[in-house]
């Protein structure tokens, strides 16, 4: 969003939609003399005397937090950067911090800070629901030590949870899950599900270092590390925490960054280390997650991928199909049957052929990796998700992952072109405003600039209402019939899931 939006604007935009707007990624800044105290309390609640001491003596104990955090975390935390040179960041390999311009519009700064402004102003922002995600909260979950981030997770969650508690009737504030293991996972959700009313659970991948290089060089886990993504070659067996959420109808949202991960490490512009950074992190999570066969062990769960656009996702559902069609077990096993018969005439051919008048030691096994592959791994990349149609791509892949796009996102109309995504398919993106971020410098904007796509003729009406209704209906009260339960729109979902819109 680049331009800020009149009264008169708004309030047309507003008129021509019959419908409420379901914001499922608006963002609250923690405000250090709002957040600072509670905060402590709880901490030294959970986790002791000694823990408050340490976290208190640090002039803002998020900083403090951000110091302990895995890769994931630290490019948004405490960086050496601001006492390096330029040329002692380059020697160092010093990632430039993660940043952005300060809010310029006095009123939208209060009210990322300030839950009840926010609360109070959504009629005026034009937002009739809001599902809010942490700012640096994002980051406590790959907190380092155990011990600490069950902690800090646990003491956010109540933090929150009671800062929202009277304004259930437009918002409600995501849990966030530390996933180190599924046991921590699963406790942390059913304290927040059970305690606290949560609604939303926020999940991320985990940095867990190689082990081969750990042993010899604990050192070098900032730069060698391997990412756990839950569903392949995870350190753990997941699927309890994935049952545990069918059982308590939890809707899951992953708003993951790799930002200072792999190439994003410029320490110079941050732009280059930003742009693609929530796409990339949620297209090996979504990757994982289908290809692991999670959304076929447990069909009621849904999936959101935030701040990161829909149009990766139409390149990966269309690669799943591609790919399952040139490689599934059928094809490979007739290629590879086919190649092993033909090896003798392809040895005949190659020494008549190669130069230097080539011949046979008997030793030339064309296919031995197929073949050490197809013994220790098998042949079949789609097993665990048992497809066996390109249907079946679209079943287990469509309707169970969300994506949150952003107001000004071109790419969004490309989840409706049932031209080109194949089977006809229209990926459910839904509005994700990033409200509270630099990338929203005027509130009022966000439906507006949205509804431009409709103006523009990108998408229809119809498909406007998906995006910004019927989608997060989907998500939200497909997975918990009650998710909108005493809300303002309550009434508008019962008739939205029942069917008496169409």
């Amino acid at each position: 969003m680049t331009h800020t939006v009149s009264d008169e604007r708004l309030k047309h935009v507003r008129e021509s939609v019959k419908h409420p707007i379901i914001d499922s990624d608006a963002h609250y800044n923690e405000f250090l003399p709002m957040f600072r105290e509670p905060f402590l309390e709880e901490v030294g609640k959970l986790g002791g005397a000694a823990m408050r001491t340490a976290m208190a003596s640090a002039r803002d104990p998020r900083q403090y937090l951000l110091e302990h955090t895995t890769p994931m975390g630290q490019a948004f935390g405490a960086s050496p950067w601001l006492a390096k040179s330029d040329a002692q960041r380059r020697d160092a390999g010093c990632i430039l911090p993660g940043w952005s311009p300060p809010h310029s519009n006095p009123l939208d700064k209060a009210t990322s800070y300030s839950p009840g402004l926010l609360h109070d102003r959504l009629d005026e922002i034009g937002i009739d629901f809001a599902v809010l995600y942490p700012t640096t909260g994002l980051v406590f979950p790959h907190i380092e030590p155990d011990e600490l981030r069950q902690v800090a997770c646990r003491a956010y969650n109540s933090v929150n949870a009671d800062s929202y508690a009277k304004m259930k009737d437009r918002v409600t504030p995501a849990a966030v899950i530390p996933m180190n293991t599924p046991d921590e996972a699963i406790a942390e959700l059913e304290y927040c599900v059970t305690n606290l009313g949560s609604k939303v659970a926020l999940i991320g991948p985990v940095l867990r270092p190689i082990p081969d290089v750990h042993r010899d060089r604990p050192d070098l886990f900032r730069l060698a590390f391997r990412l756990d993504t839950f569903g392949i070659d995870s350190d753990y067996d997941y699927d309890p925490f994935w049952a545990k959420c069918a059982e308590l109808k939890v809707p899951l949202a992953a708003h993951s960054s790799t930002y200072g991960v792999g190439w994003r490490r410029s320490p110079s512009n941050y732009i280059f280390n930003q742009t693609g950074t929530f796409a990339e992190a949620a297209d090996v999570l979504c990757r994982s997650l289908f290809l692991g066969g999670v959304t076929r062990r447990f069909p009621s769960l849904r999936f959101q991928f935030l701040e990161c656009g829909v149009g990766w996702a139409c390149i990966l559902y269309a690669e799943l199909i591609h790919r399952w069609k040139k490689r599934n077990i059928d094809v490979v096993r007739r290629h590879v049957d086919q190649a092993r018969m033909a090896e003798p005439e392809f040895l005949r051919l190659m020494s008549q052929h190669a130069p230097g008048g080539w011949e046979s030691d008997g030793d030339a096994d064309i296919h031995a990796t197929i073949r050490k592959v197809g013994n220790d791994v098998g042949l079949d990349d789609f097993a665990a998700c048992h497809i066996e149609s390109a249907q079946d791509v679209r079943d287990l892949f469509v309707p169970r992952f969300f994506f949150g796009c952003e107001a000004d996102d071109p790419m969004t109309r490309w989840a409706f072109d049932t031209r080109t995504n194949p089977l006809g398919a229209q990926l459910r993106a839904t509005l994700g405003s990033d409200l509270g971020h630099w990338d929203v410098p005027d509130m009022r904007g966000v439906v507006p600039e949205a509804f431009e796509m409709v103006e523009e003729g990108g998408i229809d009406e119809h498909q406007f209402r998906a995006f910004t209704f019927g989608h997060p209906c989907e998500l939200f009260a497909g997975v918990n019939p009650d998710f909108f339960k005493g809300t303002r729109i309550e009434n508008a979902v019962a008739v939205e899931i029942s069917g008496g819109s169409q």
